[in-house]
């Protein structure tokens, strides 16, 4: 049950200019997680959002049971959604081994992009992308559950070459911002 391969904060990383990305550096902290430390409750709003720096966390959904749905690592994003529409998290999110993240703190975030139009207009569309590839990720998933073939390839295909080559510019930007982030 891993993640859907891509990593999700490459899509916001690839939108935002080095500018944005020392704005980022400044303003975030760096956070550890010990295994079995949980991140985000599910139903609890969260106060900032997170990119994981290293580490493995476990995404889970309460019901009858607990049920994980998910296992992100290095490169993916957590809370987006709820940052979006400011409503609580769906899901609880634990560190499954020692876990570095950058929190991006939700107050001084929702500043930035009140303040900066430059900025949010790249941010938002950065989060768009990463949504509608988490929203066809679910689609293939759930199309692929239908048949025998479970273990499909994500097709690079499917997105625009121009959006292909930022992703790499904002490997090397994410390498860049793990390097550079204080404790």
């Amino acid at each position: 049950m891993a993640d859907s391969g891509r990593k999700k904060a490459l899509f916001i990383l690839s939108q935002l200019n080095n500018d944005d990305i020392d704005w980022i550096v400044q303003k975030s902290k760096k956070e550890v997680l010990e295994p079995g430390a949980i991140l985000i409750f599910e139903g609890r709003l969260i106060d900032a959002l997170y990119i994981i720096l290293d580490g493995i966390l476990s995404v889970s959904v309460e019901g009858r049971e607990t049920k994980e749905i998910a296992k992100i690592g290095s490169g993916e994003l957590v809370g987006e959604v709820s940052f979006i529409d400011a409503r609580p998290p769906l899901a609880t999110v634990k560190a499954i081994e020692e876990t570095h993240l950058l929190a991006i703190p939700r107050r001084q975030l929702v500043i930035k992009l009140e303040n900066d139009m430059g900025f949010a207009s790249r941010f938002y569309y950065g989060i768009s992308l990463c949504l509608a590839d988490r929203m066809r990720g679910t689609i293939r998933h759930i199309e692929y559950g239908r048949s025998i073939e479970f273990d499909q390839p994500e097709l690079e295909e499917d997105i625009n070459p121009s959006i292909i080559e930022n992703l790499a510019l904002a490997q090397a930007k994410f390498n860049w911002l793990r390097e550079n982030i204080k404790d």
